[in-house]
Order: C-alpha cells, then structure tokens, then sequence
C-alpha cells in the first residue's frame, strides 16, 4: 500500500535533519560509538524507538526508502527525545556507500515487503543477493534478527540463509506462543497482524 503524502513533508522532513544522515561522510561522527544495530526497513518508527529506548548503551541506526513514511518514524524520534537513533533514506542496495565492512552488531529485518511474484524474488531483503551485503557490514559475531507474518516468504528467507552459508537458530513459526517471545518488541505491523490471528515467523540468523 502506497504511503499518503505528507502535508507539508518537506518542511517536517527538514525539521528532524538532525536526525537524518545525508551522506556517508556523516558516519564518520558516530564511529566511536560502535559496535552499531541497524533496522532495515524501519516504517513509521515503532519499533527502532522503543528498542533503543530500552538499550540507551547501544547505536541504531534505521533505514527506510519511502520519505513520507520516513518522516513520522523522524517525529516519533525527536518527540520521545531518543539520542541513539539516526536515519537513512536510502534503499537497501546503498548500505555499503554508509557502512564498512565489520561495523554492524545486529541487522533486525521486521516485516519486510514479501515481494509475491517470483519474478520479483531480488528485491527480497531476505535475497541471497542482499545477504552478502549483510556479511560484508556485521561484524564476525554478527547476527540478524528476522521476524515475518508472511510464511512462503520466511520458508523462502530459509533457503536462502542455507544458500548463503549462514547459521540459523532460534526458529519458530509462531513467535507470541514460543519461549523466544520473552523481551519480544512488537513492531505495528506484528501487532496487527497477531491480533487477526496470524502467527509470527522468526529466526536468528549468525554469520
């Protein structure tokens, strides 16, 4: 579903650009305070508040290609005051102009766009293509943590770790009834989708 346009977007978008990272030389400034997470596909911003409200020790960083959903992710952050978070409005295939290799501790992957049609498999952020961007940037003990309504896509996303030479752990299909709920943020989509009923998908995947 196509986001609505903001009213008035720019000048929001220009009112948060202390949050926002334009260029990679901007990265430069946060350095020392790796190891850093990075969310991939952040929405209107739930999740990356409240995981970095409850871990104020830790860096996050959150990417999102879609600005007007971008900018009520950029408000929600500036409103609650978080420091830890910055933003990038980017697609997924520039993270390495931003991040060097060994510089990432987690990835989080909520809820990522299933892209159906086969046709259209590459622009899976769970693609084996995607995945070797994201060995590059984690860290030797790196990890990434997916979560996903959508179960052709996490039975796909599986193939697709093994296809990369990647560790999976800690899977389940049916994340609120298991024992790795403990300490589980909700993004709003898994909030919506669990209260209709749908089980949660998710694993951990290791380099």
């Amino acid at each position: 579903m196509r986001a609505r346009k903001k009213k008035n977007g720019r000048a929001r978008l220009e009112a948060c650009a202390d949050l926002l990272i334009k260029d990679p030389e901007e990265m430069e400034s946060f350095r020392k305070r790796q190891p850093w997470e990075l969310e991939i596909g952040c929405g209107k911003g739930t999740y990356i508040c409240l995981t970095a409200q409850q871990h104020p020790d830790r860096f996050f960083f959150a990417a999102e290609l879609v600005t007007d959903v971008l900018i009520t992710a950029l408000e929600r952050t500036k409103s609650l005051g978080i420091e830890n978070v910055r933003f990038l409005n980017i697609n997924a295939t520039r993270l390495g102009e931003f991040f060097k290799d060994g510089e990432v501790k987690t990835i989080h992957l909520n809820f990522s766009d299933p892209w159906p049609k086969s046709r259209h498999a590459g622009r899976r952020l769970t693609h084996r293509n995607f995945l070797e961007l994201y060995k590059r940037i984690l860290t030797n003990d790196g990890k990434i943590l997916f979560k996903t309504d959508n179960r052709p896509l996490f039975d796909f996303s599986l193939g697709e770790f093994e296809a990369a030479d990647l560790k999976v752990t800690d899977v389940t299909y049916d994340l609120h009834n298991s024992i790795y709920n403990e300490g589980n943020i909700q993004t709003e989509y898994e909030v919506n989708f669990s209260s209709k009923g749908y089980p949660i998908n998710r694993a951990v995947i290791y380099k």
